[in-house]
This record gives C-alpha cells, structure tokens and sequence, in this order.
C-alpha cells in the first residue's frame, strides 16, 4: 500500500509541475505578444480613439490572465509544499528520511517566488511600455 501511496504523491507532483509549466509560459507568451501588438498600436493611438481603447482592453486582458496565473502558482506551491511534506512523513516512517534533503522545501519556494516575478514583471511591462512609446 505503501507504495501506491507513494506513487499517487509523484504523479501529483509531476501534473502539479505541468500544469506550473502550462501557468508560467501563458502568461509570458500573453504579456510578449501584447507588448508587441500595443507597442505597434502605440502611435495609431495618438489620432484614433479606437487604438486606444483596444490597448486598454489588451492591458485589461493581461492583469487578469496574470492575476489568475499568480493565484494558480501560488495554489500551486502550496500544493508541492503539502505533497512533498507527505513524502517526508512516509520516508520517516520507513526509516529513509535521510536521503532527502529538508532544504529542497525552501528552493523550490525559492523557484516559486522567481516564477511569479518574472510573470509579474514581463507583465508590469507588457502594460507600460507601449504607453510610454504612446
């Protein structure tokens, strides 16, 4: 039983990083391409309102998938967090605790923490800079 256990917790582990993987390239790939199509709408927003009020809908479009993105990373860290805490109770129980290095919980907060600024900031800048250049 032991070992179902212990495979159900990896499987867990392993869908928990895709779906990390899945949250993190979206919404880098979300914040480019909208940086790079309000950045080309930039100067057609000085004479057409239309121009402009599509960047605000794009700006709008990034907040929310980023915010959405952030919950999921964090969701999603607390999820590691708990299953990896399980492993360390079954390893202890069987006597292998020794082998798994306690300070991996803190890197992969680490990991996690970096993740969401990336996301954060390729963000931040998908919004701003394409006003600026307005």
């Amino acid at each position: 039983m032991i070992e179902h256990v212990h495979k159900h917790i990896t499987s867990e582990l392993q869908q928990n990083t895709r779906t990390d993987i899945i949250f993190i390239l979206t919404a880098i790939l979300l914040n480019l391409l909208t940086l790079a199509v309000n950045s080309g709408m930039a100067e057609n927003s000085r004479t057409e309102q239309s121009s402009l009020i599509v960047m605000f809908v794009f700006v709008c479009l990034i907040v929310m998938v980023n915010i959405v993105v952030v919950f999921g990373l964090m969701k999603g860290k607390q999820t590691r967090e708990k299953l990896l805490n399980g492993l360390m109770t079954m390893y202890k129980d069987q006597g292998v605790d020794k082998y798994y290095d306690m300070s991996l919980l803190g890197n992969y907060n680490v990991r996690y923490n970096l993740f969401i600024m990336v996301v954060m900031f390729t963000g931040i800048i998908a919004a701003i800079v394409p006003f600026i250049l307005r």
